[in-house]
C-alpha cells in the first residue's frame, strides 16, 4: 500500500512539519512494515516556475513539423528584457500546440534539473536560442502524457490566483513523501488511507477523522433492483448517478494521488471508484446502466458458464465462483474483476455504483483458481469493513456529481445486512501476563476502545479480577481469539517497549534416535565421497512414465498440488530419483561428468484421497477434526537415494580409471546401513527403473527397504543420462526402524584365528546372499567372519552353475581352536548350504 503523506494528513491531525520518515518510524513501532519512504519530486530542482503565454508564432520546418516560437512571462525575478514587453519575458521553442495566449504553463529555466536528471540549459534549436522549456507531465515525473504541455488552472487549490514566477509544485502536487507499506494479511484494513490514518492517529495520540460517516441503513429497494442468492455476499449497496459528462478529465489532484498510490489514471468515473477504494478500503465497481439487463443477482456460477473479464480474457467458471449477474448472464467475478459487457465506455452517461461485501474465503479461492489478483481481490480476501460499503458508495456518487456533473438518483438499494461481530471475554490482566510488560487494566481498556472495540468492564471479583467483554469493530475481522486482543494491545503499547528476554533453555535430552541416525548416515556418506543435494519435492506423471513405473506401483499414488509452481510438475514426488536425474543433466551439460550425488528427504504417497476438513479458526479443532485431518494427509516416509555416473576414480599415474557404477551403489547402501549398525542382505529383483538383470533388492530384518543397481537403458535414454548410470533408493525410515538399538562391542580375543576356504557349486538362480546366510548359520558361534572372494564359471563347473569361493574365519574368545573343532564347524556350514541351496563342495 502506497500512501502519500499529504493524503494521510487530511484524515489525521499530524504534528506540524512531520516528515514521511518520522511517520514511518511511528508505524513501524506499531508493527507495520514500512518498506520505503519515497520523496516524490525530490529529483526536481532549480528554477521551475509558473509562466503566462504572451505570444507565439507557428513556424513550419523542413522536416514537416511545426514548432512554436513562444514568448512567456515567468515573473520579474526570472524575465529577461524584451522590447515588446515592459515586464520582460523568456523566449522558448515548443513543439506542443495545446495552449493559447494567456494560458498559464510550467516553465523550467536554465539551471533546472527535471525528472530522471534531465538538466535544462539555453540551447540553439530550429534557428532560435530556446531559453528554457515548457514542461509536459512526463518531464516532471507526475504522469506519462507527452501529447501536450501542462496548462495550469487560473487558481490553486486554496483559490489564490496563480501569477508568473510562482512555484507550481503545490498546484501540481509535485512533491510529497510516499510511504510504501507491506500490509500483512491480518490487518487488511490498513490497505486504505483510512486505516493507516487511524493507526497513525492512535499511535501519535492525535485526532482522527473517519471518512466513513454514514450508518448503514436497514434493507431498502428503491434503487436499481438487486437480489442476493448466496450467503457469500451479506451486503450489496447500489446507487445510480445520471447525466455524467464522460469527456470530463480527472482533476489533476485526483489523478496525481492515484499515480502516487501506484495506480494509473484511466477515466474520470473509473478514477473516482479507484480513489474511493484507496481512501476507504472498500472496492467499488461502476456499471454502464444502459448495458444492464434486468436486476443484478449475486449467485454461484453454473456448470460451464463463461465470463469475459475486463482484461479481455474469456474465463471458464467454477461452481464455487461467486458471480454478479443480470438477465444476460455473468457480468462480473464478484470481488475480483468486472465483466467486459457492462464496463464504462467513452459514451457512458448513467452509472450504477456497486459497493458490496464478500466472503474472504470465497474470494481467496476464486482469485487463486483463476490466477487473477487485483486491487479489489487483494482487499476482499483479507476482509473488508462491511460498514464502509454504504458510505463509500455515497462518497463515489458525490464525486461523480461534483466532478462529472452527474445527478444522484433519489432511490437507492441496500440488500442484505451487516454481519454480527463475534464477542469475546478476556481477563484485563491477560495482555500484561503474555507480553511481559506492565499494562494496567485501565490502559488496556483505553487502547481497545481507541482501536474501535466495544468494551464492557464487568465488576471485579476475587477469582477473576477485571473481566472485559469485547466486540470488535466491523473493520477488524481479525479480532476473534483472546490472544488477538493481546497482540492488539502489544502493537499499541509498542513492540519496542516489550523487553526481549531469552528464555532459559531446559536441560536437553540430546538427539533422538532418528536424528542421531540421520546425522551418522549423512556423515558416513559424505566421508565416502558422495555429494548431498537438495532438490524441489515436486514431480510429474511423465517422470514415472519415463522411469517405467507400472500402474499398480505405490509410486503412482500421486498427491496433486492445488497451486503448483509449474504445471510441468503438478504433484508431490513419490521418488527422489527424478530430481537427481535432473541434477545429473544440469551437471553433465556443463562438462561435469563424474558424479556421485545423493539426497535424503520426504516422499509423498497418497492415502484415501478424501479431502482434509477445514476447521474453524474460532476455536481449537476437536479430536475428531484432528483425526480426520491426520487421516487425509499422505504418507510421508523419509527416503535416501543416490545416482552415480562417469568415473569413481579418474585415471592417473597410479592406475587406470575406475568407473562409477553398481558397485558404488551397493557400497552407498551398505555405508548408510553400517553407519547405524545394520547389515543389509541382497536378493535378485526386477523393478523400475533398474535393469532387470542388474538390480538387487536391499533387505533388512526380512523386509525389503530399497533397491540398487544399474539403470535400465530405456530409462537412461528417456532422462538423457550417461550410459551405465547406476542408482540406489531406499526407505530411510525403515532402515532406522529396523537397525539395531545400540550395539555391543565384542571383546578382542587374544587367541589365533583359524582360516578355512570353501568353494561351493550352486545353480545360477541361487543368490550369493542365500549361500552366505546358510554358511553363517551352519558354522555357528565360532564363525568370526565370512567373505566371498571368487566367482568362477566354466571348466569343471556344469553349465547353468557357478562356483562361489568363501573365506571363513573361526575364533573362540577363551581358547585356541583345535583342528577338529574348526573342521567340524566348516563341515556343518557346508552341510547346511547343501541342504538349503543345493550347494556341492567343488572338487579341485
Amino acid at each position: 500500500m502506497r500512501a502519500p503523506l499529504s493524503w494521510l494528513a487530511e484524515h489525521v491531525d499530524l504534528p506540524a512539519g512531520m516528515t514521511g520518515r518520522e511517520l514511518a518510524e511511528v508505524l513501524i513501532r506499531a508493527g507495520l512494515e514500512v518498506e520505503t519512504v519515497e520523496a516524490v519530486g525530490a529529483d526536481i530542482s532549480g528554477p521551475v516556475v509558473v509562466g503566462r503565454i504572451l505570444a507565439f508564432v507557428d513556424e513550419p520546418q523542413k522536416n514537416g513539423k511545426t514548432i512554436r516560437w513562444v514568448q512567456v512571462d515567468v515573473g520579474t525575478e526570472h524575465n529577461e528584457p524584451h522590447s515588446d514587453y515592459a515586464q520582460g519575458c523568456r523566449s522558448v521553442v515548443c513543439g506542443a500546440h495545446n495552449f493559447a495566449v494567456g494560458d498559464l504553463v510550467v516553465v523550467s529555466l536554465p539551471g533546472a534539473v527535471l525528472a530522471g536528471g534531465f538538466a535544462i540549459a539555453a540551447r540553439r534549436t530550429y534557428g532560435h536560442v530556446s531559453d528554457g522549456m515548457i514542461c509536459a507531465e512526463d518531464e516532471l515525473g507526475i504522469g506519462h502524457d507527452h501529447s501536450g504541455i501542462i496548462v495550469l488552472p487560473a487558481h490553486d487549490g486554496a483559490g489564490r490566483a496563480l501569477e508568473p514566477g510562482d512555484d507550481p509544485a503545490g498546484v501540481l502536487h509535485l512533491r510529497d513523501d510516499v510511504l510504501d507499506i507491506d500490509v500483512s494479511p491480518d490487518i487488511g484494513y490498513c490497505l486504505s488511507i483510512r486505516g493507516l490514518a487511524r493507526e497513525a492517529g492512535q499511535n501519535l495520540g492525535r485526532r482522527f477523522t473517519d471518512v466513513i460517516d454514514r450508518p448503514t441503513p436497514a434493507a431498502v429497494a428503491d434503487g436499481y433492483p438487486v437480489r442476493l442468492d448466496d450467503a457469500a455476499c451479506p451486503l450489496f449497496v447500489a446507487l445510480t448517478v445520471t447525466g455524467i459528462h464522460p469527456s470530463r478529465p480527472s482533476p489533476r489532484w485526483l489523478a496525481r494521488r492515484l499515480v502516487m498510490a501506484g495506480m494509473r489514471s484511466i477515466s474520470l468515473a473509473v478514477d473516482i471508484t479507484n480513489y474511493v477504494m484507496l481512501e476507504t478500503g472498500q472496492p467499488l465497481h461502476a456499471y454502464d446502466a444502459s448495458l444492464l439487463n434486468g436486476p443484478i443477482v449475486v449467485r454461484k456460477a453454473g456448470a460451464g458458464e463463461v465470463l469475459v473479464t475486463l482484461d479481455d480474457v474469456t474465463r471458464t467458471l467454477s461452481a464455487d465462483d461467486l458471480l454478479i449477474t443480470d438477465d444476460t448472464g455473468a457480468i462480473g467475478l464478484a470481488g475480483v474483476m468486472g465483466g467486459q459487457s457492462t464496463e464504462l465506455r467513452a459514451t457512458t452517461t448513467e452509472v450504477v455504483v456497486e459497493a458490496a461485501n464478500f466472503d474472504p474465503v470465497t474470494i481467496s479461492h476464486t482469485l487463486r483458481r483463476h490466477n487473477l489478483p487485483s486491487e479489489a481481490s487483494k482487499r476482499f480476501h483479507r476482509g473488508v469493513d462491511p460498514n464502509a460499503a454504504y458510505s463509500a458508495a455515497h462518497l463515489a456518487a458525490r464525486l461523480l456529481v461534483e466532478l462529472a456533473g452527474g445527478t444522484l438518483a433519489i432511490g437507492e438499494t441496500v440488500a442484505g445486512e451487516l454481519p454480527t461481530m463475534p464477542m469475546q471475554t478476556i481477563d484485563a490482566g491477560l495482555p500484561a501476563a503474555i507480553l511481559g510488560v506492565g499494562v494496567l487494566a485501565e490502559r488496556v481498556v483505553e487502547i481497545l476502545r481507541e482501536s474501535g472495540c466495544d468494551v464492557t468492564v464487568a465488576e471485579p471479583d476475587e477469582a477473576d479480577g477485571h473481566r472485559l467483554a469485547l466486540v470488535p469493530p466491523t473493520w477488524r475481522p481479525d479480532l476473534r481469539d483472546p490472544y488477538d486482543y493481546v497482540e492488539e494491545v502489544g502493537r499499541k503499547v509498542g513492540f519496542d517497549q516489550i523487553p526481549s528476554v531469552v528464555p532459559a533453555a531446559p536441560v536437553g535430552r540430546g538427539l533422538t534416535r532418528t536424528q542421531a541416525g540421520r546425522r551418522a548416515i549423512n556423515t558416513a556418506l559424505v566421508a565416502s565421497g558422495f555429494v548431498e543435494l537438495l532438490t524441489f519435492p515436486f514431480g510429474s506423471a511423465d517422470d514415472l512414465d519415463r522411469m517405467g513405473v507400472p500402474g499398480d506401483d505405490q509410486r503412482r499414488a500421486l498427491v496433486r498440488l492445488a497451486n503448483p509452481l509449474a504445471e510441468t510438475q503438478p504433484y508431490l514426488r513419490t521418488s527422489i530419483l527424478p530430481g537427481l536425474f535432473a541434477a545429473v543433466n544440469r551437471n553433465t551439460s556443463r562438462a561435469n561428468d563424474d558424479l556421485a550425488l545423493y539426497e535424503s528427504g520426504t516422499v509423498f504417497l497418497a492415502g484415501s484421497g478424501e479431502a482434509a476438513p477445514i476447521p474453524s479458526v474460532g476455536h481449537r479443532p476437536t479430536a475428531a477434526e484432528l483425526a480426520a485431518i491426520e487421516a487425509a494427509l499422505p504418507r510421508q516416509p523419509w527416503y535416501l537415494a543416490a545416482v552415480l555416473c562417469g568415473h569413481w576414480r579418474r585415471a592417473g599415474w597410479d592406475g587406470p580409471a575406475e568407473p562409477a557404477g553398481w558397485r558404488q551403489a551397493f557400497a552407498f547402501a551398505d555405508g548408510a546401513a553400517g553407519a547405524v549398525g545394520a547389515h543389509l542382505e541382497r536378493g535378485r529383483a526386477s523393478t523400475a527403473p533398474w535393469h532387470p538383470g542388474r538390480c538387487a533388492e536391499l533387505v533388512l530384518g526380512g523386509e525389503v527397504i530399497g533397491h540398487a543397481g544399474e539403470l535400465h537403458p530405456d530409462v537412461i535414454r528417456a532422462f538423457g543420462l550417461p550410459a551405465r548410470t547406476a542408482a540406489v533408493e531406499l526407505d530411510l525410515d525403515a532402515l532406522l526402524r529396523l537397525a539395531p538399538d545400540g550395539g555391543v562391542i565384542a571383546p578382542v580375543s587374544g587367541h589365533p584365528v583359524a582360516k578355512e576356504d570353501v568353494a561351493l557349486v550352486v545353480a545360477d538362480s541361487v543368490s550369493v546372499a542365500d549361500v552366505e546366510r546358510a554358511l553363517s548359520d551352519g558354522a555357528g558361534e565360532l564363525l568370526e567372519s565370512i567373505n566371498l572372494f571368487d566367482v568362477f564359471t566354466g571348466g569343471q563347473v556344469p553349465p547353468g552353475h557357478r562356483s562361489l569361493a568363501f573365506a571363513l574365519r573361526f575364533r573362540a574368545s577363551d581358547r585356541t581352536l583345535t583342528d577338529v573343532e574348526t573342521a567340524a564347524a566348516k563341515e556343518s556350514a557346508v552341510a547346511l548350504a547343501g541342504e538349503r541351496c543345493g550347494a556341492v563342495l567343488r572338487a579341485f
